[in-house]
């Protein structure tokens, strides 16, 4: 489409966009996607042009209207689970791909290290910790490590060590992303080798049933937290028409609101492993419902919900 015709199809809607002053949070995101989805278009094909620049500054006001520091309404909490971080999921799918992608090799790379390198485990999980499991192991009771301590203490310790590697998973985006990248390997060679030293004695599948109740969940989210340091990462390296300091705040602010947003699913994550995780004779029916639900709700709330209310809101904003 050639540029005149492109704004003489959208001039309207754009002046709309600028006239209206007074929105509801709802009608703020629904404006801002449908004008980062005209701003992306021109950039794609007229770059350096003045509508570009026009729109790259009508996305700006948006943002910071929806952003920046004021008092909430009422029902400001709700929206951000329910819209706000939703559509940053889907804004920034691209960068959740490349942490799940980035996790998982690293964890083949932790179970390939383990299989190959009998002291590898050692290495990555501590003699502490091997040789308790083996003591384990060899009481018959091989998950026993979850059943040290009290349930409350437990959830507590956990909840606090699990928002902090997240923070930290994220904040190391600052550095380039290389720092994200770091802490998903880390994280990853040890889930791998962690995950193989439990088949090669033959625990493999109770290990998935008991350790996943929890795991799914905490896992999950720090992928999503390495995804939110990405984000602020790739947006100092690039930064496309904003400035590279402007793109940096941008891209910090939105990866700390996801990486805020991890904190329930850390928090839910910590209840399972502190007060369900530790009954290791619960019947397989149940741990693998748990561990299905919790699947079945990262998959829903992370890919499908985020793409549904988005082809929504842009439906509405087109009629």
């Amino acid at each position: 489409m050639r540029e005149p015709l492109f704004v003489k199809q959208n001039a309207d809607k754009w002046a709309r966009f600028e006239e209206s002053t007074q929105k509801t949070p709802d009608e703020l995101a629904d404006s801002f996607i449908q004008i980062t989805d005209d701003l992306a278009y021109s950039k794609t094909f007229y770059p350096k042009s003045k509508t570009t620049a026009y729109l790259n500054g009508l996305a700006s006001k948006f943002h910071q209207s929806i952003y920046k520091n004021k008092r909430e309404n009422s029902n400001r909490f709700v929206t951000f689970w329910r819209l706000e971080l939703p559509l940053l999921f889907k804004k920034h799918q691209r960068q959740l791909l490349y942490a799940f992608i980035f996790f998982i090799t690293f964890c083949l790379m932790g179970a390939l290290s383990a299989k190959y390198d009998t002291n590898f485990v050692r290495l990555i999980m501590g003699d502490g910790y091997v040789d308790m499991t083996n003591e384990n192991i060899a009481k018959g009771d091989p998950f026993g490590v979850y059943k040290q301590g009290s349930e409350a203490m437990m959830f507590a310790s956990i909840a606090i060590n699990n928002i902090y590697v997240s923070l930290v998973t994220f904040a190391s985006g600052i550095l380039c992303s290389v720092g994200t990248i770091y802490f998903l390997f880390r994280n990853g060679l040890m889930l791998g080798s962690f995950q193989y030293f439990f088949f090669s004695k033959g625990l493999g599948m109770q290990s998935v049933l008991v350790i996943w109740i929890h795991g799914t969940l905490e896992i999950a989210a720090i992928v999503i937290a390495g995804a939110a340091g990405m984000v602020m990462g790739n947006s100092f390296l690039f930064p496309k028409t904003f400035g590279r300091l402007e793109s940096l705040k941008k891209g910090a602010s939105e990866g700390m609101k996801i990486a805020i947003g991890l904190v329930p699913i850390f928090i839910v994550a910590a209840f399972f492993e502190g007060f369900v995780t530790r009954h290791t004779e619960m019947p397989v029916w149940l741990s693998s419902g748990i561990l299905a639900a919790s699947l079945l709700f990262l998959i829903w709330y992370v890919v499908l919900y985020p793409n549904k209310i988005y082809k929504q809101t842009k439906h509405a904003t087109e009629n």
